[in-house]
C-alpha cells in the first residue's frame, strides 16, 4: 500500500503543477480514474488523509489529503444503502481516532483551514449513510468529545470540538432540509426519501440534545467572551476572545440552520429568546448577523394554529425591538456622516429583513386568521411597525431601503382590495400613513445631491433606475388608494420647486431633476387623465378628429399635468447649470408633444432651449446625441404646430451640424473587416441621422410654396452631393476606408431627409402638391453614380438600399425609372444574406408603387429566380448556411406572394417570363411538401392558392361578358395533375394547417361540376378512398363556404388519423 500511497500522492503533485507539461496530463487522467473508481479506492484514500508520521504530524501534504477527502465523498455520496459491517467499523474508527488526535489533543488543522470545512462534509456523508441503522449514538459519541477531562484544558468545552459539531449540524440541516441546495440538485426519489428519514429520525432521537448542546456551548462562550472583554480573567493565549467569538457565531448559525425543522418549544424558551437579544446588539458585527438570521427563521416557522404563530411574535416582543435598535443604528450612522461602514450598514440591512418577515407574518394573520380577535390584534402590531419600516425605507442606503419593499408591496396590496370593495372615505390612520409614505418615496427618488450621473458606471445609473421603478410601482399603487392625495402631493412638489426657480430662488441640483422626472412621470402614473389634448386641457366636451384641428385649446383651462407642463417651461430650468436637468426637460418635453398642441406659445421657448448651447449645440457629445432624437420627435409630433418662419429659423440654427463626421472604430483584431466594424459601430452619426430626418420634415412644412420648398432643399442636399461627389474620386480601392465610409454615411443622410417628407399618398388626392422631385431624383441619380462606381462594396448595396427605399416611400411612382439601373447594380455582386434584404426591398417597393412596378418586376423575376434556385442548390455545410437557406426561401415566397395580393401576377406571365412558369411552380411545389419547414410550407399554399384564384377560368367564364382575360387555359388540368396532389399529401401530417387545404375550396368553387367530378370518379378513388367517403368529401367541398369547410376538414383530418 505503501506504493500506491506514494504513487498517488506524487500523481497529485504533478497534477497541480500545470507547468508539468505531458506528465500534468496524465496525472489528471490518473486521479480522475482513482475518483471513478472510489468503490475500490477509497481505503486508499483514508489511509492518505488520517495516516500520521514519526512526529505525530500528519505524514502527506494538505494537497493530497483534500484530494483523499474527494475520493471519500463520491465513495459516500448518493449511498442509500448501509456499508458492510467492516467497511463501516473502519471508517468509524478512523474518523473517530482523528478527530482525537487532530481536534481533541491536536492543532484541528491549524495549518491546513480549508480542510476543516471538507471534512465536515465528508462527516456528514458518513453521518447520512450511517445514522438510521448503524451509528444511531453519533450525536451521544460526539457529546462525549465535547467535554474532555478536565486535565486536558482550563475551558469547559474544547473550541476545536465544538465548532467541528457546530460545521456538522450545518451540513445536516443543509442536506436534509435546505430547499435551495434540494432544488440545485438533479432530483433522486432514493436521496429524497433517505433525507426524510433521517431528518424524522433526528427530530425523534437526538433533536433535543443537539439544541441543548448548542446552546449550553453558546452560552458559556458568551459569558466567557464577556468575561474577556470587561478584563475579569486573564486570556490563557493571545487569540482567545477572538475563538470564543467565533464559537458564538457560529453556535448562533447553527441554531439557525434547524430552527425551522424541529420542534419550536424546543428552540424559543425562556432561556433563548434573552439570549438572542443580547446577541442581537452584541459588539461583534457576524455574531449579531448570525442572530439576525436565526430570529428571522424563528419569525417566518410556519405553525399550524394562528393563535400559535401570534403567541410566538408577542412572546419575541421583536416590535420594541426592532424600534429601538433602528433607531440606535440610525444615529451611529449619523455620527459617521460621510464615513461608510459596510459592516455596520449590513447590519441595519438584516434589522430591516427582519422588520420584512414580521410585518408579512402579522399580515398573514390579519389575511388569514380564522379568529376576529387573531386578525384584531395581529392588525394592532402591524400597524406599530409601520412607522420603523417607514424609517428603514428612508434610509440612504437603497440595500437597507429595498429590504421592506415586500411588505410594503403586501400591505399596499390590501388597502387597494379594502377600496375596491368601499366607498368609504380613507380613514385617517391609513391616509396619515400614506402622506407619510409619499414623503419617504419622494425623498428616495432624489439622486445623492453629491453624486455625479455623468462620472457612475452604467450598472451604477441601471441600480438607481430600478429604484425608481420600484418606488413608482408603490406610487402607483398609493394613487389607486388615494388618487388627489397622490396627484396633490406630486404637483404640488413639482410647482412649487420650478416656481421657486423662476423666482430666483436656489434650488439644489437634485431637487430641480426631481421636480422635472415628476412631470415626466405623471402621464404614466394619472392613468385616469384623459388622452391626446385632452390629457392637458380641460375641455367641455369630447373634440370630434376632424375638429380637432380647427379648435382653439388656448382658452380651456390646464389639467394638473397641463400646469406642471407649463411651469416647466415658463421656469426656465432648462438652463439648469447641471446636464442630468437639462437632459430630464428634454426628456419631459419629447414625450408629450400633445400639450404644446394646446399652449403653443410654449413651442418656441422649448425649440430655442433644444437648438442652443444647451441641447443641440452643447459642448458634451453624448448629451447632443441624444437631443438629436429628441428634437426630432418633439418637431414630428408637432410638425403642424410649427409656423414656416420658425421652420426656417429652425433651419437655419442646425446647418453648422449637418457636417457629417467619420469616426473609425479601433479594431484588435485584424482580421475583422474594419468597413463592417465601422458602419455597425458609427458612433454619433447614427443619432445624427435623426437631425437629417428633421431637416425633411422641416423643408416639407414649406409645401405650400413649392420653389422654396425646393430651393430649401437643394440647399441641404447640394453640400452633401458635394462631398460625396469628393469623396467617391477618392476611392481607388477597398484600403480607402474614410471615403467609402463617408460615402456611406452621406447616402444614408440623404435617405433619412427624404424619410421626413410625408409618404406619397395612393391614391392622389386632388391638389396635392408633389415634393420637390428634381432635387430628389438628382439626389438618387447622385446614389445610383455612386452605386455603379462601388457596388463591390456591400456597405454601399446597404446603404442604397436604405435611401432608395426612402426616396421611393416620398417621391412615389416619379423616378421608377432608375430602378433597372439600380436593380442590376445591388445585384452585380450580393452576398447570400443580402439577397434577403433585396428581396424585402422589393416588396416594400410593391407595396408603395404598385402597379408602377410591373415593367420592373417583368425585367427582374426571372434573374431573380435564377439566383435563388441556384443558392438553394447548393449543399449545406453548417448550421449558418442552413439558416441562411431557411430565411431566403421564407423571403422568396413572401415576394411572390406579394406580387400575387398586388395582382401583378402578369408578370410571370408575360412573353419574358412565361417559359419559366412551369420551373417556378416546381420550386414552389417542393417548398409546400417540405414537413421540416413549416413556415415556408404554408406560404408556399398560400401562393398556390392564390395561382388557382388568378389563373384557374371558372366553368362559365366562356359565357359571361365580364369573363377574365388573366386566365391561363389549361391550367386547372395542372391544378389536378400537381396541386390537388401536394394538397392531399400534407392531410395526414401532423404540421397540416387548415389554410393549406384552401386550395381545395378556390379550385372546387371555380370549375364546380368538372371538380367534383374529378374528385368523384379519378382521383379519390385512386386513393382508395370508398365511394361513399369520396362523394361526401366533394359534396362537402363543392357546397359548403370556405371557413364552414375547414372546421369540416379539421374534424375529417382528426377523425382520420390513428389514435395515439
Amino acid at each position: 500500500m505503501d506504493q500506491d500511497l506514494g504513487q498517488l500522492v506524487q500523481a497529485i503533485l504533478i497534477a497541480s503543477d500545470p507547468s508539468s507539461g505531458v506528465l500534468h496530463q496524465q496525472a489528471l487522467e490518473y486521479l480522475s480514474n482513482i475518483q471513478q473508481n472510489a468503490a475500490n479506492t477509497w481505503r486508499l484514500a483514508l489511509t492518505l488523509f488520517v495516516e500520521r508520521g514519526p512526529d505525530g504530524a500528519r505524514k502527506y501534504p494538505p494537497a493530497a489529503r483534500f484530494f483523499a477527502l474527494r475520493v471519500l465523498d463520491e465513495f459516500l455520496d448518493n449511498r442509500f444503502e448501509p456499508l458492510d459491517p467492516e467497511s463501516f467499523q473502519t471508517l468509524q474508527q478512523a474518523l473517530i481516532s482523528y478527530i482525537q488526535s487532530e481536534y481533541l489533543y491536536g492543532p484541528a488543522e491549524a495549518n491546513a483551514t480549508f480542510l476543516r470545512n471538507k471534512f465536515s462534509h465528508t462527516l456528514t456523508l458518513f453521518f447520512l449513510c450511517t445514522y438510521l441503522e448503524q451509528w444511531p449514538t453519533f450525536f451521544a459519541d460526539f457529546f462525549t468529545l465535547i467535554r474532555p477531562p478536565e486535565s486536558t484544558s482550563q475551558a469547559t468545552f474544547n473550541p476545536h470540538i465544538s465548532l467541528l459539531f457546530f460545521h456538522i449540524v450545518l451540513e445536516i440541516s443543509g442536506e436534509v432540509a435546505d430547499q435551495m441546495i434540494k432544488a440545485a440538485r438533479t432530483y433522486s426519489s432514493a436521496r429524497q426519501g433517505r433525507d426524510t428519514r433521517v431528518r424524522d429520525a433526528v427530530r425523534e432521537r437526538d433533536a433535543a440534545a443537539i439544541n441543548e448542546a448548542v446552546l449550553t456551548i453558546v452560552a458559556e462562550d458568551v459569558k466567557r467572551m464577556s468575561k474577556l472583554r470587561k478584563g475579569d480573567v486573564t486570556p490563557t493565549s493571545k487569540g482567545e476572545l477572538d475563538q470564543a467569538i467565533e464559537v458564538v457565531d457560529w453556535g448562533i448559525r447553527t441554531f439557525a440552520s434547524y430552527v425551522g425543522w424541529i420542534d419550536i418549544n424546543l428552540t424559543v424558551t425562556q432561556t433563548t429568546v434573552p439570549l438572542l437579544f443580547t446577541l442581537l446588539s452584541d459588539p461583534s458585527l457576524p455574531i449579531r448577523l448570525a442572530t439576525s438570521v436565526a430570529l428571522t427563521r424563528i419569525v417566518s416557522k410556519g405553525l399550524k394554529e394562528a393563535t400559535d404563530k401570534l403567541q410566538l411574535i408577542k412572546v419575541l416582543s421583536l416590535g420594541q425591538v426592532l424600534d429601538a435598535l433602528e433607531t440606535k443604528t440610525r444615529a451611529e450612522q449619523a455620527v459617521r456622516g460621510s464615513e461608510v461602514d459596510e459592516g455596520e450598514e449590513s447590519y441595519r440591512e438584516a434589522l430591516g429583513r427582519l422588520l420584512n418577515v414580521l410585518g408579512l407574518e402579522l399580515s398573514k394573520l390579519v389575511d388569514e386568521a380564522p379568529l376576529e380577535d387573531v386578525r384584531n390584534e395581529a392588525l394592532q402590531m402591524l400597524n406599530q411597525i409601520l412607522p420603523v419600516m417607514l424609517r428603514f425605507m428612508a434610509d440612504e442606503y437603497d440595500d437597507t431601503c429595498s429590504t421592506v419593499f415586500p411588505l410594503l408591496q403586501n400591505l399596499l396590496g390590501r388597502y387597494k382590495r379594502m377600496r375596491k370593495t368601499s366607498s368609504e372615505p380613507l380613514d385617517e390612520q391609513k391616509r396619515s400613513f400614506l402622506t407619510s409614505l409619499l414623503r419617504v418615496i419622494l425623498e428616495k427618488l432624489k439622486w445623492e445631491e453629491d453624486a455625479d450621473p455623468e462620472d457612475m458606471d452604467e450598472e451604477e445609473k441601471a441600480e438607481f433606475d430600478e429604484l425608481r421603478k420600484d418606488l413608482r410601482t408603490f406610487m402607483d399603487a398609493a394613487l389607486v388608494i388615494d388618487q388627489n392625495l397622490v396627484t396633490n402631493a406630486l404637483s404640488n412638489l413639482a410647482l412649487n420647486t420650478l416656481n421657486a426657480y423662476r423666482n430666483g430662488v436656489t434650488v439644489k441640483w437634485h431637487d430641480a431633476e426631481l421636480a422635472v422626472y415628476i412631470v415626466f412621470i405623471f402621464g404614466e402614473i394619472n392613468k385616469t387623465g384623459g388622452k391626446g389634448r385632452t390629457a392637458f386641457c380641460q375641455t367641455p366636451i369630447v373634440v370630434a378628429r376632424e375638429k380637432r384641428k380647427e379648435t382653439d385649446y388656448s382658452e380651456y383651462p390646464l389639467t394638473k399635468h397641463g400646469e406642471m407642463l407649463y411651469a416647466l417651461v415658463e421656469s426656465g430650468i432648462s438652463g439648469y447649470p447641471h446636464k442630468t436637468v437639462t437632459m430630464q426637460f428634454f426628456e419631459t418635453v419629447a414625450r408629450y408633444g400633445d400639450f404644446f398642441k394646446v399652449r403653443k406659445e410654449c413651442i418656441v421657448p422649448t425649440l430655442q432651449a433644444m437648438v442652443d448651447n444647451r441641447g443641440l449645440h452643447n459642448q458634451d457629445s453624448k448629451l447632443r446625441s441624444r437631443v438629436y432624437y429628441l428634437f426630432h420627435r418633439f418637431i414630428k409630433e408637432d410638425r403642424n404646430e410649427i409656423s414656416v418662419d420658425l421652420a426656417g429659423s429652425l433651419l437655419e440654427s442646425i446647418r453648422d451640424l449637418l457636417s457629417i463626421q467619420v469616426e473609425l472604430p479601433e479594431v484588435e483584431d485584424q482580421e475583422h473587416d474594419i468597413l463592417s466594424e465601422a458602419v455597425n459601430n458609427p458612433g454619433s452619426f447614427d443619432a445624427q441621422l435623426y437631425l437629417f430626418e428633421t431637416v425633411g420634415t422641416l423643408v416639407s412644412l414649406f409645401y405650400r410654396t413649392p420653389e422654396q420648398c425646393g430651393a430649401l432643399l437643394q440647399s441641404v442636399v447640394k453640400p452633401l452631393l458635394d462631398e460625396l461627389s469628393v469623396n467617391l474620386q477618392a476611392v481607388k480601392g477597398p484600403s480607402d476606408v474614410l471615403p467609402i465610409l463617408k460615402v456611406h454615411h452621406i447616402i444614408m443622410a440623404l435617405g433619412n431627409i427624404a424619410k421626413g417628407f410625408p409618404d406619397f399618398p395612393s391614391p392622389l388626392p386632388e391638389g396635392y402638391v408633389l415634393p420637390p422631385l428634381d432635387v430628389f431624383n438628382q439626389a438618387a441619380q447622385a446614389i445610383l453614380v455612386c452605386l455603379e462606381a462601388m457596388n463591390i462594396f456591400r456597405v454601399v448595396r446597404d446603404a442604397t438600399r436604405f435611401a432608395f427605399a426612402r426616396i421611393f416611400a416620398t417621391t412615389g411612382p416619379n423616378i421608377t425609372h432608375l430602378i433597372p439601373p439600380l436593380m442590376a447594380n445591388l445585384l452585380a455582386h450580393f452576398e447570400p444574406s443580402e439577397l434577403i434584404d433585396f428581396m424585402n426591398f422589393i416588396g416594400l417597393l410593391i407595396h408603395k408603387l404598385q402597379n408602377d412596378m410591373f415593367d420592373v418586376l417583368d425585367q427582374l423575376i426571372g434573374p431573380l429566380s435564377s439566383h435563388i434556385d441556384a443558392l438553394l442548390s447548393q449543399p449545406v455545410t453548417g448550421t449558418d448556411d442552413q439558416l441562411t437557406h431557411v430565411d431566403t426561401k421564407r423571403a422568396y415566397l413572401n415576394l411572390l406572394n406579394n406580387i400575387m395580393v398586388a395582382k401583378l401576377y402578369d408578370v410571370f406571365t408575360s412573353p419574358r417570363n412565361k417559359g419559366q412558369l412551369e420551373a417556378l411552380f416546381t420550386n414552389v411545389q417542393r417548398f409546400a411538401e417540405d414537413l421540416t419547414d413549416t413556415s415556408s410550407q404554408r406560404s408556399a399554399f398560400q401562393f398556390l392558392n392564390r395561382s388557382v384564384t388568378a389563373w384557374v377560368i371558372p366553368v362559365d367564364a366562356g359565357s359571361s361578358a365580364q369573363a377574365p382575360t388573366q386566365g391561363i387555359p389549361g391550367f386547372e388540368r395542372f391544378v389536378y395533375e400537381r396541386l390537388v396532389p401536394i394538397a392531399f399529401s400534407v392531410l395526414s401530417s401532423p404540421q397540416f394547417n387548415l389554410k393549406d387545404g384552401q386550395m381545395l375550396v378556390t379550385v372546387s368553387k371555380t370549375r364546380d361540376q368538372e371538380a367534383f367530378e374529378f374528385f368523384t370518379t379519378a382521383f379519390l378513388p385512386a386513393q382508395g378512398w370508398p365511394q361513399d367517403a369520396a362523394l361526401e368529401f366533394a359534396s362537402k367541398l363543392r357546397e359548403l363556404d370556405g371557413k364552414t369547410f375547414k372546421k369540416y376538414l379539421a374534424d375529417f383530418v382528426r377523425a382520420s388519423r390513428p389514435s395515439s
